[in-house]
């Protein structure tokens, strides 16, 4: 196996402690870079070394590419592994690291600047025989005559996107004729000011999809396996809540095809690193909606159910090492379920940054808890409102609600207000409880509970 000697962990929070015991498990001295506000991190405090790359803002610290590269340089790291969000997708990012004579922890600058853009990445999947959303097969042209004829053969309701768009930014569903051209020019105006790039593009819009993703891991030698499915159908605002793996209801073949479909897409695009395939799934067909080259939030479900270290994989491929695990050899056992823990009001959705006056993790069989907070800690405002996850594992699906609940009611954290209140009542929902529900049950529970 290489070994990548030292690592510049360039993301905070869980994640970046996330990395860090992977790295440490196999030997690796790490690097964290930090804002300001973030000095009492944990793995701050964990890490071989740790550099202060800028103020509080993200813009100006854990966006700031100058100061990570030159905190790469100053600590003689020979990688950087980006997390998610932040700079993780950022193909510019990718090339500065690799231009600096750095090893990038994740896909090629081309690969990621492909599948970035959706129109490309759509383009690509089709060609790669990955099913798509029926749609205008690329950026609608300026001619509203030419767009009105693409979404009569595609069927109303349609969907307009944001190429460059993503989070549920840039997309505006059109009913009818007569608001498509309305449509267009706000979508295209939204998307320059948000992302810019005016392109937009057109789809088939489904009424009552679920969310599938398919998780791959691909090496440089031309290797690639998937690991199974994830359900991440509960939604609120396009922000997923719960993530559970395998999804319900979807049969050993219809998984067998989606994937062998997904790894053959790996290889025509010579992907290397982990990457995660979005589909909606509709009416028993899958189709294609982005991908994300980067490891995910939900990353735990996975591995609880194949086994597989997705992170140490990745830094074993980045290091040029081949996949340690063949596609037979990938078994899929029991089910798991993951919950977003955010600092938030559970009624409002107001992020509650503050103060952990008191903080106890859950434990027991099956449970696994990520989170880089701890007793005085405090959360500040200045980031995202995610401060850890709970994943639960059982032989089945019941055992892995059953323990999540325990785990729940478990856990202790005062001082700030968090999402476990809606945890709870989710997982005693009758239509949760179910499975297999659509992207829109979540906020339509929420809308009728308020009633």
């Amino acid at each position: 196996m290489a070994v990548l000697e030292k690592i510049v962990i360039a993301n905070r929070g869980e994640i970046a402690l996330r990395i860090l015991r992977a790295c440490h498990t196999m030997g690796i001295k790490t690097v964290a870079v930090h804002s300001t506000v973030d000095r009492n991190l944990k793995h701050v405090a964990m890490a071989d070394e740790s550099v202060c790359i800028g103020p509080a803002p993200s813009t100006e610290s854990y966006l700031n590419v100058p100061a990570i590269i030159a905190a790469t340089e100053v600590t003689d790291a020979v990688a950087i592994h980006p997390g998610y969000g932040f700079l993780a997708e950022n193909a510019d990012f990718a090339e500065r690291v690799e231009q600096s004579g750095f090893i990038f922890i994740g896909p090629r600058p081309e690969t990621i600047r492909l599948m970035g853009d959706k129109v490309s990445a759509i383009k690509a999947m089709r060609e790669a025989g990955v099913p798509c959303v029926p749609g205008s097969d690329g950026p609608l042209p300026e001619d509203p005559h030419e767009c009105i004829k693409i979404a009569r053969d595609v069927g109303y309701p349609v969907i307009i996107k944001a190429s460059a768009g993503g989070g549920g930014r840039g997309m505006r569903v059109v009913n009818t004729e007569a608001h498509l051209s309305n449509a267009l020019q706000l979508t295209r105006q939204e998307a320059d000011t948000s992302f810019g790039d005016a392109t937009v593009y057109l789809e088939k819009f489904l009424e009552n999809p679920r969310h599938i993703e398919i998780q791959v891991i691909a090496d440089s030698h031309g290797n690639a396996i998937h690991l199974g499915e994830r359900d991440c159908s509960t939604q609120r605002r396009h922000q997923k809540v719960i993530e559970e793996a395998p999804a319900p209801g979807i049969t050993e073949e219809q998984r067998n095809e989606i994937g062998t479909a997904c790894v053959n897409a790996c290889k025509r695009i010579a992907y290397r690193g982990a990457g995660t395939f979005e589909f909606l799934f509709d009416g028993g067909h899958f189709y294609f909606i982005e991908m994300n080259t980067r490891i995910q939030v939900e990353h735990p479900v996975t591995e609880r159910i194949t086994g597989v270290d997705l992170v140490r994989e990745q830094i074993m491929v980045a290091a040029g090492d081949r996949l340690s695990r063949k596609q037979e050899d990938i078994e899929i056992r029991g089910h798991a379920i993951e919950c977003r823990i955010n600092a938030e009001d559970p009624e409002t959705f107001m992020p509650s940054p503050g103060l952990v006056e008191g903080f106890h993790a859950p434990g027991g069989p099956g449970i696994r808890t990520e989170t880089h907070i701890y007793d005085g800690y405090r959360v500040p405002p200045n980031y995202d409102s995610m401060i850890g996850k709970i994943i639960s594992h059982g032989e089945n699906r019941d055992v892995a609600i059953a323990r999540m609940r325990v785990a729940l009611d478990e856990m202790v954290l005062n001082g700030i207000k968090t999402n476990v209140p809606l945890h709870k009542w989710l997982l005693w929902d009758r239509g949760f409880l179910r499975g297999g529900f659509n992207i829109h049950y979540l906020e339509k529970r929420l809308a009728e509970r308020k009633k």
